[in-house]
């Protein structure tokens, strides 16, 4: 009874076609409920928060205007979608969100007919609704509706101005709707940022002209020639009077704003004059990240994704640390820190993540030797590479699965020069709850081909801090170091910096039987099944093996394991196909070793998301699959 009274418009939304049966005066009351329901799933069941509370208004106008799921909406990145799931039918399986075998992430069109395109990378969304808006023309579907919903972060990835730069020069009606919140996770950089905060056009101005053009077209006078002519005439003297360019004018796509982003029947309003309007548009909207939650709007950073929290007072659930072991990018941030002390050729490069990689450690004491270039992964690696031409050392830190995105700057740009460059992946190997936009299992198999890299994964984080150190030494070249999500083994985290000669791994434990080789952190779910089945089977003998470098190898140490055992069991937290274990039979045929190889890993297919046990299970990663694994093997 407690939820009817809370929710009695929102209750009744099953999917839009019930919200359009709203009236326009009810808006501002479904947007409060829809915000409350937010607020209140999200305090018990953790998620991307103050995203989604800064479009809500926005959300609930598009789905009262257009005819989705007919009409399309691209939603760019995704963490700001919780309400467009919500009154999309998934609003009573909510609970469920970010769960194992629960809603989805991210929007996903396996999930719901209304997500229209797959989301978690940024800035996609201007050149996947563009595709669309195109395809429904050459389908004469010409009453079809196309809208990308993209942030300012997101705004300043380069995908984005390569779809602008499409849309304007290709026949279109794309409606592209640029939520402006001043923030990414963190804080929006760059010039973007300051255009967008700068920019000013006056509604009544786009609606005289729009109605003028209307007029002008139905007595003939206007035709599309004399229309686009017309508009770069206006736009030239637009910029003269206001003594500013605007950027998307500037390219002929139709600007209209800024509105404010929180008027629920002002945007329906705007949405519904100009959804018809020929050519592609843009409607600019101030929104606040966070908003209606006070907590959230004061420090939207923290409350990106906060965890637990109380609903009425905003506390957050307080995570004992005491004790524990710390978390892998805070490690990192520390040591970064510690080195550039030492070095001060160091630098640290992030794109748009230095909370989450713990950049902000360098930030905070050295602000003028860190740089959040912005989402950007492309850019963040080639001007890596510019600093490393000249000199310094860079420590470019990107998530491992963002990272697929600078593919070619990784190859182009630094290591056909061999040039210096530390490419810190965080988030390497299975990430859990964000699925698998974000899972980073790709990047072995991806990395290893490429030469003059080195590649590196730590044990634990002593290694890690070593690791770290040994690559910022002279004539290393192009360093790849990966580590995973969440916490190390090591309570006592700091150590001596000292360096790992490269292309040397160690052995863990001497034995006879059979021989595990593993890569990484997840040498540690090995080192317990070996113990589990040695102490469940006494005259069991076998030998544990940390490769520590994936490129190169340890070629004496796989020698000795070739020529010693006719088993062996390779473990990694990455794809099968050309990651660790497929290195290690590459070598043993090509040194004509014939052993039984046994590979644990991911195997061909793009991974749930889930609890981090949870996947690791699914997978046949964790200490269990590898407990069977010795047993089988040794059979």
């Amino acid at each position: 009874m407690e939820n009817e009274s809370l929710y009695n418009l929102l209750d009744s939304i099953d999917n839009p076609d019930d919200l359009r049966l709203m009236k326009p005066e009810q808006l501002p009351m479904i947007c409060e409920e829809l915000r409350q329901a937010i607020i209140q799933e999200l305090s018990t069941n953790p998620g991307h928060f103050a995203a989604s509370l800064g479009v809500v208004e926005l959300t609930v106008a598009l789905h009262y205007v257009f005819n989705t799921p007919y009409d399309k909406i691209v939603w760019d990145v995704g963490h700001q979608a919780y309400g467009h799931k919500m009154l999309t039918g998934r609003r009573d399986n909510f609970y469920t969100n970010r769960k194992f075998k629960g809603i989805k992430p991210f929007p996903s069109p396996d999930e719901s007919i209304y997500d229209t395109f797959t989301c978690g990378h940024a800035s996609n969304s201007i050149s996947a609704a563009l595709g669309m808006a195109v395809a429904a023309r050459a389908n004469k579907e010409y009453d079809k509706h196309v809208v990308a919903v993209i942030g300012d972060g997101a705004m300043s990835g380069g995908l984005a101005f390569e779809g602008l730069n499409n849309a304007s020069s290709t026949p279109n009606n794309l409606l592209i709707i640029l939520n402006d919140n001043d923030m990414a996770i963190d804080r929006s950089v760059g010039g973007m940022k300051q255009y967008l905060f700068n920019l000013t056009t006056s509604n009544h101005y786009n609606q005289v002209r729009f109605n003028m053009a209307r007029l002008l077209f139905k007595l003939g006078i206007l035709n599309e020639d004399r229309r686009k002519a017309l508009i770069r005439f206006g736009n030239s003297l637009k910029s003269i009077v206001a003594q500013q360019q605007n950027i998307f004018e500037g390219m002929n796509i139709r600007y209209f704003g800024p509105v404010d982003g929180h008027d629920v029947k002002n945007i329906a309003r705007i949405l519904h004059d100009i959804k018809d309007l020929e050519g592609p548009k843009v409607l600019h909207l101030h929104t606040v990240k966070g908003k209606g939650f006070a907590p959230a709007e004061k420090h939207p950073s923290i409350w990106h994704a906060p965890g637990r929290f109380d609903p009425l007072t905003g506390k957050r659930s307080v995570v004992k640390t005491d004790g524990i072991p710390p978390l892998f990018q805070d490690v990192f941030g520390h040591t970064l820190v510690e080195l550039a002390h030492k070095n001060s050729k160091i630098v640290g490069v992030t794109p748009a993540m230095p909370t989450g990689c713990s950049m902000t450690f360098l930030m905070n004491e050295m602000p003028d030797r860190a740089f959040d270039v912005g989402i950007a992964e492309g850019h963040a690696v080639t001007f890596s590479g510019g600093l490393a031409k000249e000199g310094m050392i860079p420590f470019c830190n990107i998530y491992s699965s963002f990272m697929q995105r600078a593919y070619d700057n990784v190859i182009h740009d630094v290591a056909i020069q061999r040039l210096p460059v530390v490419f810190c992946l965080d988030r390497a190997g299975l990430v859990g709850e964000d699925g698998p936009t974000h899972h980073g299992v790709f990047d072995l198999s991806y990395m290893r081909s490429i030469p003059n890299m080195t590649i590196a994964s730590p044990l634990n984080e002593h290694e890690l801090r070593r690791l770290m150190y040994t690559a910022q030494l002279p004539d290393k070249g192009p360093f790849v170091i990966r580590y995973p999500r969440g916490r190390g083994v090591l309570v006592d985290w700091e150590c001596e910096l000292e360096e790992i000669k490269v292309g040397t791994g160690q052995c863990l434990k001497e034995g006879t039987d059979l021989a595990v080789l593993s890569l990484g952190p997840i040498g540690n779910a090995v080192k317990k099944a070996i113990e589990r089945a040695e102490k469940e089977n006494p005259k069991l003998n076998v030998a544990h093996y940390d490769l520590r470098f994936l490129k190169p190898l340890d070629e004496e140490m796989l020698q000795h394991v070739g020529a010693t055992f006719k088993n062996i069991i390779t473990v990694e937290d990455g794809i099968l196909a050309g990651g660790m274990g497929s290195a290690v039979l590459e070598f043993m045929s090509d040194k004509r070793y014939s052993p039984s190889i046994n590979r644990i890993g991911i195997n061909d297919q793009f991974v749930e998301h889930g609890a981090m046990s949870e996947l690791h299970q699914l997978c046949g990663i964790d200490e269990q699959a590898i407990y069977n694994a010795i047993k089988i093997n040794n059979q």
